[in-house]
């Protein structure tokens, strides 16, 4: 993979852009230099990167649950038979925190929090998942990263050259992840992610009729106020667990 460079614009006086170009243009390195002035941009190639490594930062920073893990065995086997789902390659693992939540990455990783899987059953567990299946396969979760991105760049100026093949240095990872997964899909999203979730369900001849369930538990949860629920990312919980059911019932009918 090539090197890949930080890109950052931001408004500085002449004499901060030039203090700045004076440590980027060290051993000659003058197209890192010119990025410096351009909009900041991420490729599919850079988003690949930041991805994975993101969440390599993921797995390493949270207690993984084995697969002789009750977590972890119960997960394995719900997602056996998911390798792959449209076209993307899939790979999961358990956090083994009391956090109700979840989260799908641009590069097919999907984790699922402890907490999550004590509040939901198995079928309303995969309704979650196919739903943040969703938000990947839609893009969303592509340009959710992206704003993470501008976010962690704009509060500290990245260095110009990491490690091979990196996007984000080491030492930033941890506060990208948090800008990551606290940012908010828009609403618009989130319906588009509620009916790709719902057809995964139907497509696999899954209990379709979960989505509604899951929905109604984190609108029981909206009180909590918590970051580390799924609420705090999907509100309107209780509008779309009505919605989904409409969707079951509109199933239940062409059956």
């Amino acid at each position: 993979m090539k090197k890949v460079f930080l890109v950052l614009v931001l408004v500085f006086t002449t004499v901060s852009l030039q203090a700045q170009l004076g440590k980027v243009l060290k051993k000659g390195n003058i197209d890192a230099g010119k990025k410096l002035v351009k909009a900041a941009t991420l490729s599919d190639e850079d988003m690949a990167a930041l991805s994975l490594e993101s969440v390599q930062w993921m797995d390493e920073n949270n207690p993984i649950a084995g697969e002789d893990d009750p977590y972890g065995a119960r997960l394995a086997r719900l997602v056996a038979d998911f390798e792959e789902e449209d076209g993307l390659k899939l790979n999961f693992k358990v956090y083994s925190v009391v956090d109700i939540n979840a989260f799908a990455t641009p590069d097919g990783s999907v984790r699922v929090m402890a907490g999550l899987m004590d509040l939901m059953t198995d079928d309303e567990l995969l309704s979650v998942i196919g739903h943040e299946i969703g938000h990947v396969k839609l893009g969303h979760s592509k340009e959710r990263y992206r704003a993470a991105y501008k976010i962690s760049a704009a509060k500290d100026l990245a260095v110009a050259n990491t490690n091979a093949g990196k996007v984000l240095a080491d030492d930033e990872i941890g506060g990208f992840m948090e800008n990551m997964l606290n940012a908010q899909f828009s609403q618009t999203n989130e319906s588009e992610s509620d009916e790709y979730g719902f057809d995964f369900l139907v497509k696999h001849n899954l209990n379709y009729h979960a989505m509604e369930g899951a929905f109604q538990k984190l609108a029981d949860l909206s009180s909590d106020g918590g970051k580390s629920s799924l609420m705090s990312s999907h509100p309107g919980a209780a509008k779309r667990s009505e919605k989904a059911k409409e969707r079951a019932e509109k199933q239940d009918a062409k059956n």
